[in-house]
Parts: C-alpha cells; sequence; structure tokens
C-alpha cells in the first residue's frame, strides 16, 4: 500500500483543493454554497489529480523522461516498485471512478440530464482526457511544452469558474480574476517542477517550457506567475471592495517570495524539491485567506 501511496503524490492535493476551494468560497460569498455539491466535487477532483499524477508516472517511464539520469524523486515504474501493467490497471480505474463521482456531482447540482449536464460531462471528459494524455499516449502535450496551457486552463477557469457555476448556475465573468490567481499559481508548481527536472527532460526530449527557454528565464517567468497571480486578485478585490477584509490574501505573499527566491538561488534538485509542496500548500493558503476575507 505504501508504494501506491507515493504514487499517489498526496502532496500534490492541496493545490487540486485550492481550485476547488475558490470556486467554493466565490459561491459562498454570494450565498449559493452547498456541502453536497462541495464534497462530490472535492471527491471527483481528489480522482483526476491521482489518476494525473499515475498517468504521469506511467507516461514518463515509457517515454524516458523517469530515467536512471533524474535527480528528482524516484517513480514507481522507474524504480520498479510498481509494473507498467498495474499502473495501466490503476489508470483505468480511476478513470471509471473519475467519471462516476462526476456524474453523480453533476446529477446533484442540476437535478437531472439536462443540455447542462452534456455540456459539464463533455468538460469532465476532456478532464480526464487531459490529465492521461500529458505525457501518456503517442504524443503527450506535455513533451510539447504545452502542460503550462493544460494547467492554466483546467486548474485555474475550469476548476474555479467550472465549480462556481455548480454552485450558482450562472457565469460570473467577475470570477475570471481569482480563476487567473489560482491557474497561475498552479503553472509556478509545474514550472517548478520543470526546472528541477530540466537536466534529465533534455535527454528525454521533453521540451518544456524551462528546457525550451533555458533556467535563468525560467527563473523570471517563475516570479511573473507569483506577480500576476497575486495581481489578479487585488484588482478583483479592487473591483468588489466593501473593506480591507477582502486583502487578506497579501499576508501569504511572503511564502510565495520565498518560493520565487528559492528557484532563483538553488540549482540542485534535492533543494528544490521541498519547494514544490511548499508552492502547493501557499496557494492553498491563498485561497483560504481569500475566501475568508469574501465571506466574512
Amino acid at each position: 500500500m505504501k508504494k501506491w501511496l507515493e504514487a499517489f503524490r498526496l502532496r500534490t492535493l492541496p493545490l487540486a483543493m485550492a481550485s476547488i476551494g475558490m470556486g467554493a468560497f466565490l459561491a459562498a460569498s454570494s450565498g449559493n454554497f452547498d456541502w453536497s455539491i462541495f464534497g462530490l466535487c472535492a471527491l471527483t477532483t481528489l480522482f483526476l489529480q491521482v489518476l494525473s499524477n499515475l498517468a504521469n508516472d506511467y507516461g514518463d517511464s515509457i517515454h524516458g523522461a523517469d530515467s536512471i539520469d533524474r535527480t528528482g524523486p524516484q517513480r514507481a515504474v522507474q524504480s520498479g516498485a510498481i509494473t507498467k501493467g498495474a499502473m495501466l490497471r490503476a489508470i483505468i480505474v480511476c478513470s471509471v471512478l473519475a467519471l462516476a463521482s462526476g456524474v453523480a456531482l453533476i446529477l446533484q447540482a442540476f437535478g437531472g440530464f439536462g443540455e447542462v449536464f452534456w455540456y459539464f460531462l463533455g468538460l469532465g471528459g476532456l478532464s480526464i482526457l487531459a490529465a492521461i494524455t500529458y505525457t501518456a499516449g503517442k504524443k503527450p502535450y506535455g513533451y510539447a511544452g504545452l502542460g503550462d496551457i493544460s494547467v492554466m486552463i483546467f486548474f485555474g477557469f475550469v476548476a474555479v469558474m467550472g465549480s462556481a457555476y455548480l454552485y450558482e448556475q450562472t457565469i460570473n465573468w467577475l470570477y475570471a480574476l481569482p480563476s487567473i490567481s489560482v491557474g497561475l499559481f498552479s503553472v509556478a508548481v509545474l514550472n517548478l517542477n520543470n526546472i528541477r527536472d530540466i537536466e534529465s527532460d533534455k535527454k528525454a526530449g521533453k521540451k518544456s517550457v524551462p528546457v525550451r527557454i533555458g533556467r535563468d528565464a525560467a527563473v523570471i517567468y517563475h516570479w511573473l506567475l507569483l506577480v500576476l497571480g497575486v495581481a489578479a486578485s487585488i484588482v478583483f478585490a479592487a473591483i468588489q471592495f466593501e473593506g480591507a477584509q477582502q486583502l487578506l490574501f497579501l499576508l501569504a505573499c511572503p511564502l510565495l517570495f520565498i518560493n520565487a527566491r528559492a528557484v532563483k538561488i538553488y540549482t540542485s534538485s534535492d533543494r528544490l524539491d521541498p519547494f514544490l509542496k511548499q508552492m502547493a500548500l501557499s496557494t492553498l493558503l491563498f485561497v483560504l485567506l481569500f475566501g475568508i476575507g469574501q465571506i466574512i
């Protein structure tokens, strides 16, 4: 069981929870929060994140990014702890569970098989497909450097605005601003991961953004992601301003600065690796402070 828990990469879950948490807080601030929707949303997100992690482990082992040259944490298939066949079966099981949970979530939110049900089912299918094909399949888009765009879309706009719609059943375009914040912070986690793995990714032909633009430019890119993420929430707070409590999220900024500084000064993967978890937890704290500031 320990080897599977390691393959699930539980330290990535706070980031996924932050995305749907932002949508829940926005709905709560408008008086539309529902615990049953939140529970199913969290369960679906859990399955999707674990699915993404398992597919990433499987895909990178197939395509060579997880090799003996990799200096980050060992992966399950690469190390032999889990066979490729077992991992593939786990991916199928997680896909089915994510789909079943997603269907239950949509039915709970909309109460039937109306037109909106099928839109969200399609969105759920795309989420599953995106999770699998990031590094798995014949032409994984992560190897073409498109992972940042996918993370921005699914951890940002889909997770935040999509989950908020499940509660409110209306589109609020102002929610694009906090969606941008969460999306950019999520891209920062991926960027840090890719900076850590830049040498092994080069050898495997994985053209991540850091591989394409170089480490120095990737560090500047990392700073921009964090600064723009904070700026988007400041703009949202300014537009919706009712009191200073709406700026509580600024208390998380020192943690974001610590992360950005670490990416700049540390070059070894061992020193960088802990800051992946730190960035995910900082994002979750940012969302909690943002949400509290909206509802008090």
